[in-house]
């Protein structure tokens, strides 16, 4: 089973994407924030992480260095509405700094399910 970490600091979102990923078969934990993640990724290895960019605390970005320098090889996918300067900044940036694919929100159903699987099969 793939184990997915999803973090996300808005808690309904969250939720919605967590309950998704578990009904479509995969193994799901999740992080407000990225310290939070960090910290469960002590104990749990996830296969994939879906994140978020804008959050407090740690933030996105800071949270792909720190995961590709922690588990090198991990398949990340970010995700952000925008914030300040919109995704169209920050998305481009994620992938630069490791994120293997990136979802503009925001998604649908399909393009999540897509997205997971083409970050799940790069290299």
């Amino acid at each position: 089973m793939v184990k997915i970490l999803v973090i996300e600091d808005d808690d309904s979102f969250r939720n919605v994407l967590v309950q998704m990923l578990e009904k479509a078969g995969f193994e799901v934990k999740h992080a407000s924030d990225g310290n939070q993640a960090l910290t469960i990724c002590d104990s749990y290895m996830p296969d994939l992480v879906l994140t978020d960019i804008i959050m407090p605390d740690k933030e996105g970005l800071e949270t792909i260095q720190e995961l590709v320098s922690k588990i090198p090889g991990i398949k990340i996918i970010a995700m952000s509405g925008g914030g300040r300067f919109g995704p169209d900044s920050y998305l481009p940036l994620a992938k630069r700094l490791g994120a293997k694919k990136t979802l503009q929100k925001p998604f649908m159903r399909e393009e999540l399910m897509t997205t997971i699987q083409e970050a799940l099969e790069a290299e």
